[in-house]
């Protein structure tokens, strides 16, 4: 049973494709299901229902595909280390971020991981907390990219930043005068809110708790963006990362208003499956992207740009 073969299990079942696992082995997608046949056939089990559509992991197949995984990488990095990483310079960095994570930063980054690794690509997708963490336990991407990190399971946590949290509101609003709020006097405020499942939710409520504010939740949202959209309809205020507000305060479309001390922030880390190291390409993406904060155009460039924004007359 060649290593190839095993690879070309684990990619079927990891891009839920035999087209897609064919294509990123370089052979043809008859070759790819007669491989996997052939698989079946030596062990003498059926690892994929095809009955179905779509097709399923048999509990055979589940149970196979875990120790292959495992099997693979650490193949992956015996050779890598064997034969130095000019091969591993090859790999590409599958990367899940959610929503809220700059593009434009990320734009930089992937341009300055190109310049350094011009045989490499970054596949880049935007997505739901929940399933950013998924695809990641799942070995369906490299990295992940989301807030507050720490305590999930099955997965390690490379900090990145913290970002302060600000008062959204629109211009007009009562509150858009103010230099600094105190938490409390959000208090029977008309609230634009997260999902209650979110992390991000059960932080501001247990935030706002903390400081006596009881506001009056009117709409819910999964994303960030949604949550703006609903501000600038002047629905009510929101709590919100400042960097992403930039493109708002530049617009004058919103003001962002800092919360007096203690304040609330917003953690973000990079995550990925416990036990397993990242390759060489991976981690040169982490690099790039924090190192961001340092250059002149981060994000504390951002949010200094925020603040000046919002205090404009």
């Amino acid at each position: 049973m060649q290593i190839e073969t095993l690879k070309l299990f684990c990619d079927v079942v990891r891009l839920r494709s035999f087209s897609r696992a064919a294509e990123a082995n370089h052979v043809q997608q008859a070759t790819a299901s007669l491989a996997i046949q052939r698989l079946e056939e030596r062990l003498g089990v059926l690892l994929i229902d095809r009955s179905r559509r779509p097709w399923r992991l048999t509990a055979a197949g589940r149970k196979f595909y875990a120790g292959c995984r495992d099997l693979v990488e650490r193949y992956e990095r015996l050779e890598a280390a064997i034969s130095g990483q000019h091969r591993a310079a090859d790999r590409s960095v599958r990367v899940a971020a959610i929503y809220s994570v700059g593009l434009h930063e990320m734009s930089r980054c992937v341009r300055q991981f190109h310049e350094q690794r011009p045989q490499a690509r970054v596949e880049l997708e935007y997505l739901h907390p929940g399933r950013v963490c998924e695809r990641v336990l799942n070995d369906e991407v490299d990295l992940g990219i989301v807030s507050f990190p720490h305590g999930l399971t099955g997965l390690a946590v490379i900090p990145w930043r913290s970002e302060p949290m600000a008062v959204a509101c629109h211009p007009q609003h009562p509150l858009a005068g103010q230099k600094e709020l105190a938490a409390r006097q959000l208090s029977g405020e008309a609230f634009v809110a997260f999902d209650a499942g979110l992390v991000i939710r059960k932080k501001i409520d247990a935030y706002l708790r903390e400081q006596g504010a009881e506001v009056r939740v009117v709409l819910t949202f999964d994303n960030v963006e949604a949550v703006k959209r609903a501000v600038e309809a002047g629905s009510g205020v929101a709590l919100l990362p400042l960097p992403t507000l930039e493109h708002e305060l530049r617009a004058r479309t919103l003001v962002a208003v800092p919360l007096a001390a203690p304040g609330l922030v917003r953690p973000l880390g990079f995550v990925h499956r416990r036990g397993h190291p990242l390759h060489p390409n991976a981690e040169l993406f982490v690099q790039l992207l924090r190192g961001l904060d340092h250059a002149g155009d981060g994000p504390g460039m951002a949010t200094r740009r925020g603040r000046a924004a919002a205090r404009a007359p």
